[in-house]
């Protein structure tokens, strides 16, 4: 079932057989809801669901923390910059790197699961936002992996990063966002991320083609969507 960007980020309800069913978690209006997103690697959040959290940032109390599992001095000054163009001060949290090897994650297993850990001592999100379990990259999958051995408690949604391995699904929950804050994740990407500007696969074709066809499968009435794989979805009766 589609979900529209702005319903989903503040808690998305629907009427069914007189119950009110929520999907986003429901949050005290004393605190904002936590978003706890992970990426391999220091452009993958920003790819995956960078629109996502423009969404979210726009029609609801959010505190957004952010977490590359890899990245040299120099993508991670471009994570910093990209983090601070897409959420608002007020609404961002922590930015955590981790010492990984881009490429070897499977072979630092031990590691990977440290870092994972050390993200569930310093935060309790209330939605987590990862790659997708079936990603053809091997580091990729394993974040998911850490994801899902280390949240346990917590709502997953799986997002998907377009690549020359291919590997793109049939996703089963969207994010309905407008032209603007598609363009704007485009934009962003592009400027923050000077290093990747000699790849072929990294442009603005790329990303919004992917959103402009995620559009078509949900109905956005803007045309773009980011899509999610949602494998465990748990309804609470109100």
């Amino acid at each position: 079932m589609p979900v529209d960007g702005l319903a989903a980020a503040s808690g998305s309800r629907a009427e069914v057989g007189g119950a009110v069913l929520t999907l986003i978690p429901r949050t005290s209006r004393r605190r904002a809801l936590r978003v706890l997103c992970l990426g391999a690697h220091c452009d993958d959040i920003e790819i995956g669901c960078g629109a996502s959290l423009l969404a979210m940032c726009r029609s609801a109390r959010v505190r957004i923390e952010w977490a590359v599992f890899s990245g040299i001095a120099a993508r991670r000054r471009e994570a910093v910059r990209s983090m601070k163009a897409l959420v608002a001060p007020r609404m961002r949290g922590r930015i955590f790197f981790g010492n990984l090897t881009d490429g070897r994650f499977p072979g630092e297993y031990g590691a990977c699961k440290e870092f994972a850990e050390l993200l569930k001592r310093s935060v309790a999100p209330d939605l987590v936002l990862c790659q997708e379990r079936d990603d053809r990259h091997q580091d990729h999958r394993l974040v998911n992996e850490m994801a899902w051995t280390t949240f346990r408690n917590h709502l997953i949604l799986e997002y998907e990063v377009p690549k020359w391995d291919g590997g793109l699904g049939q996703p089963n929950v969207y994010m309905a966002v407008s032209r603007a804050l598609a363009e704007r994740k485009v934009r962003t990407l592009l400027r923050a991320y000077p290093s990747q500007a000699g790849r072929d696969w990294f442009t603005a074709d790329t990303f919004l083609g992917l959103m402009r066809l995620r559009g078509v499968e949900c109905r956005s009435p803007s045309g773009f969507a980011e899509a999610f794989y949602g494998r465990k979805l748990s309804f609470e009766s109100c």
